[in-house]
């Protein structure tokens, strides 16, 4: 196994709150048998906080605002829940923070299955995606990023991700249709 499929923050208090997110779920519902079936590691990286705020740093105003929302993004809470289909041999990581990186045990699942590339997808592009593409960048792995698995709240900044800020940092840009498991 050398490729690795990350989806960040599909999760359920996301797609139902965000509705830009939806957008995402049918061309990754439809990706996900497919690279299973091609052998490449899924893993499910979802967001969520301590429900009594202890991992909230003081003045960080996007965070609390999210510990603020409540069950979507607090831990334990069916909103943090997977909003697409996992199966048993998927993996599931617990983040904190935008990329999937930080303060999580990713990189050593990778490591453990011999994972070299990383396709991409998730929510938002400006923020976990992009976070997640530029740390998996520095600890060596290839990255790939599914356009049509992406999504922004604005869709001017997932479109300048899309055809100017990825291809210029090296990584692979392409639609979930078009990404066939081999490559990564």
């Amino acid at each position: 196994m050398t490729t690795a499929l990350i989806i960040g923050d599909i999760q359920q208090g996301i797609t139902s709150g965000y509705p830009f997110t939806r957008s995402v779920v049918p061309p990754l519902t439809e990706l996900l048998p497919r690279a299973r079936a091609a052998g490449v590691l899924v893993v499910f990286v979802r967001f969520a906080l301590r429900p009594n705020g202890a991992d909230l740093p003081p003045g960080n105003a996007q965070l609390r605002s999210f510990h603020e929302a409540g069950d979507a993004f607090h831990e334990g809470a069916t909103g943090t829940g997977i909003a697409l289909p996992v199966a048993d041999e998927d993996v599931v990581v617990l983040k904190r923070r935008a990329s999937a990186f930080a303060g999580t045990d990713l990189d050593l699942v990778l490591r453990a299955s011999g994972v070299s590339g990383l396709v991409i997808a998730g929510v938002a592009t400006s923020a976990m995606v992009a976070a997640t593409c530029y740390d998996a960048a520095d600890r060596d792995y290839r990255v790939t990023v599914l356009r049509d698995g992406c999504a922004d709240g604005d869709a001017a900044m997932h479109d300048f991700f899309m055809d100017t800020v990825f291809p210029s940092r090296g990584f692979e840009v392409m639609p979930c249709a078009r990404w066939h498991g081999g490559q990564g």
